[in-house]
């Protein structure tokens, strides 16, 4: 027994991407991925709060390691200014580690949502370069971690009082978490050069032209942003990002490589260079005399008319 199979319509990521959806479906279904991406964020929340205890014993081992915080083989406790903080800390920690599970779902849910406007290349390199963001966000979180468990101590000894000394915990945590987050998105500062290469906006040799001001950019930033006062951190963080400065500037010299940039016929003249002859201009000889034409008499004076007197009789 045959059955007609019924025609299926176009998707609405085709009907997005051809432009025949209304306004009011494009909103429908941006509310529909805020559900969704919202749903995904709150079942990641259940399942941090039951990792947000593993979560804070690995984020407090810097803390454990300063010199006699360490008694009878126990880390000795941080301070709570309120009964309140630790319930608090842990929602917090939940959040961020719900965020960190629901990621595939809500960052699909945003792409979906922007991804009929792009085109089909712009695709292929979106899906590139979130591939590489998500390494170089998570190498920036393992040095960020590394910068405190060095730079803790260092940071307590230059004070006045010791490494003896109790920290309060909601300071701490977001000490550690606030330079997590700068250096996982600081890393991500070779993929914007790496944009604007791909893009076709700026050479790789233009980009290596600019090596000093972006050293120095990175050292003030660094300066400026590190939660941590210590030179330590602030030196570190600039060095991997003028590494990862330089190493961007290579890909862009192998995409230039690739697509023949730099092989124009005005590649390497600057601007206002002179550009040469590149031709021998003949002699121009000179015109042939041209005779007067006969002299034009001018035409004889019109005289002016005579007034014309005009009289009017009186009304009776």
């Amino acid at each position: 027994m045959a059955f007609a199979l019924k025609k299926r319509g176009p998707s609405n990521f085709e009907r997005a991407a051809d432009g025949s959806m209304t306004l009011i479906e494009h909103i429908r279904e941006l509310r529909t991925r805020l559900f969704r991406a919202s749903l995904a964020i709150a079942v990641g929340l259940i399942g941090g709060f039951l990792l947000a205890q593993p979560a804070f014993n690995l984020l407090k081992q810097p803390y454990c390691r300063l010199p006699g915080m360490v008694v009878d083989g126990e880390c000795q406790n941080f301070l709570m200014l309120a009964p309140a903080d630790g319930f608090v800390l842990k929602l917090k920690l939940a959040l961020w580690i719900g965020l960190i599970i629901g990621a595939p779902v809500w960052l699909y849910q945003l792409w979906a949502f922007i991804a009929p406007g792009l085109h089909r290349h712009e695709r292929k390199w979106a899906y590139l370069f979130v591939a590489i963001a998500a390494p170089l966000f998570a190498a920036g979180a393992v040095l960020a971690y590394f910068v405190v468990d060095k730079g803790l101590a260092f940071l307590l000894e230059a004070g006045v009082t010791g490494t003896d000394s109790q920290l309060e915990v909601t300071r701490y945590i977001s000490f550690v978490t606030n330079m997590i987050l700068l250096f996982g998105v600081a890393f991500e500062f070779p993929l914007t050069l790496l944009m604007l290469n791909f893009t076709g906006v700026v050479s790789a040799r233009r980009l290596l032209s600019w090596w000093r001001a972006v050293v120095f950019i990175c050292f003030a930033f660094a300066a400026v942003a590190t939660p941590d006062p210590g030179p330590f951190g602030m030196t570190l963080l600039a060095l991997c990002l003028s590494l990862l400065y330089f190493v961007a500037v290579g890909v862009a010299f192998l995409n230039d490589r690739r697509k023949g940039r730099g092989k124009e016929i005005y590649a390497g003249i600057d601007d206002d260079e002179v550009s040469p002859l590149t031709f021998d201009p003949e002699p121009v000889e000179a015109g042939k005399r041209v005779d007067a034409s006969a002299p034009i008499v001018a035409p004889e004076p019109v005289a002016a008319p005579a007034p014309i007197d005009r009289r009017y009789d009186d009304m009776t």
